[in-house]
């Protein structure tokens, strides 16, 4: 054997071949590795290959003209034990989504906890488990708590690699972007820094929460997002959003933004259109005054996809704002609105004939006897004449976009809503298991690394980030020991599934060991 290791046999007390990797020195033979023992010519051919691969990988000077090895031998399964199954493949996609994402240059530790919500949202404790279980991934638990409020440090460069994802590869227009709020609430009562009671879009107005503002394109995939103490009203949210993602990519970009009804106060949009923004925001029709509706059943045809333009003033006791209000009708949203109107309208006739008027319901408002209700006939008439008929707020002229496309931009949020349902189902970004300020908010970083890997997995294969999870754990990754060796063989189960099959060729993934 070349080198300074050979391969030697030797018979042993009980009749068999011993097969050693062994070292000579001085005329003195030292044993490097005992290889084992053969009592059939077979294993004895098996522990010799294996010995001769094992000299050849450890030798300290290896030939310059060295042979080529035999592979690894044939395991014989009556001598073999499995001695782990882990999901590898899993946990390789998704390193592979979050290079794509360009989010490769993060401590792994990132990108780790990022990738287990995707596959198993839990505590950060429970989730150092799952890693060492599931992938043989460890951490010590000290790291994680060093290293996880450093993160919120890196969310400039995470937003820049999304954007840069967006432009480069999605090639979706950053002209036009989504944006909306939601509320994430903690398991206490007990309120801190940050932590505050609100508007609860949980239904937990007593418990603190934070209030989270996110902006994404047309197609659902996050650029952008920012974290408020829970009593900020949502519509306050935007602006500093707004200048921080027009720094980002740049001034000359002033993007058309559209947000749902509570986004946007007339004092918002006026602040919006003296720096130069455009938007599209739902419209609250029956808050207008009885001449505008009236207006507005003038002229609206009641056909259906039928659209009209109308001028307005928006005014409260501090600014005025000229505005057009783009007005769509439905022959769907007409029978459901009906069939809403009817029930509130029969709830609210009901209370006040058993005299229950004080618990809340709409047609219902007081009277001018001090104590009394009354039916809120005026309301009724408002709703009655705006059946079927859906406004949008816009300050861009139908010169510059249809009133089709106000309309059709507007339904794009569906997109952003769906971002947050997939943050809150499927990556559970709540519950929170922080109280710190930058713990909580490098929590919130987390989750959008991992918003951004289902997004763009979601966009690339036009399936679900749920399904892409289950195919994904599917793939088993096995570790076999040959007994007789000692040498471990890692198989991969193959899969035949289609989803697996798009991952692998987005990705350029291996299936095999």
């Amino acid at each position: 054997m070349r080198g300074d290791l050979t391969v030697r046999k030797t018979r042993t007390k009980s009749g068999a071949t011993a097969v050693q990797v062994v070292r000579y020195k001085a005329s003195r033979c030292e044993v490097v590795k005992h290889m084992g023992s053969a009592h059939d010519d077979s294993t004895l051919q098996t522990l010799l290959a294996e010995a001769h691969r094992y000299a050849e990988a450890h030798c300290v000077q290896p030939s310059l003209f060295a042979e080529e090895l035999a592979p690894p031998p044939a395991v014989d399964m009556r001598h073999a034990s499995v001695i782990g199954v882990t999901h590898q493949f899993a946990r390789s996609a998704l390193l592979a989504c979050a290079k794509r994402c360009g989010l490769s240059e993060l401590h792994e530790l990132y990108l780790d906890l990022a990738l287990m919500r995707i596959i198993e949202p839990a505590s950060k404790l429970r989730t150092l488990q799952r890693l060492q279980e599931h992938f043989d991934v460890r951490y010590a638990e000290r790291t994680v708590y060093r290293l996880l409020p450093r993160l919120v440090e890196q969310q400039p460069h995470i937003e820049s690699a999304a954007i840069a994802l967006v432009q480069n590869e999605l090639k979706e227009p950053l002209n036009l972007v989504l944006y909306d709020v939601t509320t994430l609430y903690f398991e206490s009562f007990k309120e801190y820094d940050f932590q505050r009671p609100g508007f609860s879009k949980d239904n937990k107005p007593q418990q603190p929460q934070i209030v989270i503002g996110l902006i994404t394109t047309t197609s659902g995939f996050p650029v952008m997002h920012e974290v408020f103490e829970g009593n900020t009203f949502e519509g306050h949210t935007m602006l500093d959003i707004l200048r921080r993602f027009e720094q980002r990519v740049g001034s000359a970009c002033k993007p058309v933004i559209v947000a749902d009804a509570a986004m946007l106060s007339t004092e918002n949009m006026h602040q919006l259109q003296q720096q130069g923004y455009r938007y599209i925001v739902g419209a609250r029709l029956a808050n207008h005054s009885k001449a505008f509706i009236d207006q507005i059943d003038a002229k609206m045809p009641r056909i259906d996809k039928a659209v009209r333009r109308f001028s307005h003033t928006l005014r409260n006791s501090k600014v005025q704002v000229d505005v057009s209000i783009v007005c769509q009708f439905s022959d769907a949203r007409y029978k459901k609105d009906k069939r809403e109107l009817e029930k509130q309208v029969s709830r609210a006739r009901a209370l006040l004939d058993r005299d229950e008027p004080g618990r809340r319901a709409r047609f219902i408002k007081k009277s001018n006897s001090k104590g009394q209700f009354e039916f809120n006939d005026e309301l009724n008439e408002k709703a009655q004449t705006l059946l079927g008929i859906k406004g949008y707020v816009t300050n861009i002229s139908p010169q510059d976009l249809s009133d089709e496309d106000v309309v059709r931009h507007y339904h794009d949020l569906w997109h952003v809503e769906q971002a947050f349902r997939i943050s809150k189902s499927d990556l559970q970004a709540r519950p929170i298991y922080h109280r710190t300020q930058d713990a909580i908010r490098s929590h919130i970083v987390t989750c959008f690394m991992a918003l951004m890997m289902a997004k763009y997995l979601e966009i690339k294969t036009s399936v679900s980030i749920r399904r892409i999870r289950d195919e994904l754990w599917k793939v088993h990754d096995v570790r076999i020991r040959d007994d007789r060796t000692g040498f471990v063989h890692p198989l991969r189960m193959q899969s035949e599934s289609a989803v697996i099959k798009k991952l692998t060729e987005l990705l350029k993934l291996e299936n095999t060991y």
